[in-house]
């Protein structure tokens, strides 16, 4: 281990495979306090369908970057960095281990990697031109707006499908957004100095993770996640980028009576399900990780592997 270097434990994996409870585990033995790497767990009233961890469940551990913003607020991996440095100094000036546990590959990236990244904030007034400008490229066809792509960007458009329309409007609006090219922005794929950095990650068999992940759906529809969804309509958050998460977008139809619960409660379930399958190959493809598997590990045999790990660093 590089005593000159905070020592930063990250755990990584998809959604629903046990992070939370195996980063408590983490926390107490090695006098650490959570840094929240998920996009979404930074809003205030979103707490159901976030799978938000409890006070209970936190057992007093300190746990950092949830319930910070309104879900109206933005937020962004350049965000989510700055806030998370400073945290790391302040942590581990305390004597502690920051322990950063998240499901967002792009913001975990951002932090523990040589990542070329540039402040991506923009003013309310240019966020809604580009807004109006991205509606009106909402009617066009697939192929039209891969031209329009293309007309800028010929680099993304080459590397982009036609069909793949979410990842053609992501590139657009990074131009309309930034005046940068997405094709340009630089990706370093070595660990910071910054840090001393133990990657880790749990997985499991899809089966299993697809059975956890339906069954956490319905915990969250008994806990109330309806209600939770029709209260953030009523505030007024329902045009709010947040809203577009999973676990809420489906639900918001059932508040207009356009869908009915269980059709969202499937629609929900589906998105989940898609959603790890994309975590688990942004890890693997992105990521250099330490995998644990949770079938075959019990809790106390992930920790001792962690032991393993660390004691390395020693010798």
């Amino acid at each position: 281990m590089d005593n000159d270097k905070p020592f930063l434990i990250v755990l990584v994996g998809p959604t629903a495979v046990g992070k939370t409870e195996f980063s408590i585990e983490l926390a107490k033995k090695y006098n650490g306090e959570i840094i929240s790497g998920d996009s979404m767990q930074v809003y205030k009233h979103m707490d159901i369908g976030t799978a938000k961890i409890t006070k209970e469940e936190m057992v007093g551990i300190p746990h950092h970057m949830i319930n910070i913003l309104e879900p109206d607020d933005p937020f962004s991996a350049y965000a989510f960095k700055s806030r998370a440095q400073k945290l790391i100094i302040e942590i581990t000036n305390r004597g502690h281990v920051p322990i950063i546990v998240g499901g967002t590959g792009l913001y975990i990236q951002s932090l523990i990697y040589d990542y070329a990244f540039e402040d991506e904030t923009i003013s309310e007034a240019h966020s809604q031109k580009v807004e109006s400008k991205l509606a009106e490229l909402d009617k066009l066809s697939n192929d039209d707006l891969h031209q329009y792509l293309a007309s800028f960007d010929g680099a993304s458009a080459d590397n982009i499908h036609p069909n793949n329309r979410k990842r053609v409007r992501r590139a657009i609006q990074y131009y309309l957004n930034t005046k940068k090219l997405l094709s340009s922005r630089q990706k370093m794929q070595q660990y910071t100095e910054n840090y001393d950095t133990l990657l880790l990650g749990i997985e499991m068999s899809r089966d299993t993770l697809y059975q956890r992940i339906n069954k956490r759906v319905d915990i969250m529809l008994e806990r109330g996640l309806l209600s939770e969804v029709k209260q953030l309509v009523e505030k007024g958050y329902e045009s709010s980028q947040s809203m577009q998460a999973i676990g809420y977008k489906e639900i918001v139809p059932v508040v207009h009576h356009e869908v009915t619960l269980d059709e969202a409660k499937d629609k929900l379930k589906q998105h989940s399900r898609n959603y790890a399958k994309r975590q688990m190959t942004w890890f693997k493809n992105k990521l250099d990780v330490l995998w644990l598997d949770r079938e075959k590990m019990s809790l106390s045999l992930m920790l001792d592997e962690v032991s393993v790990q660390i004691q390395k660093r020693r010798t």
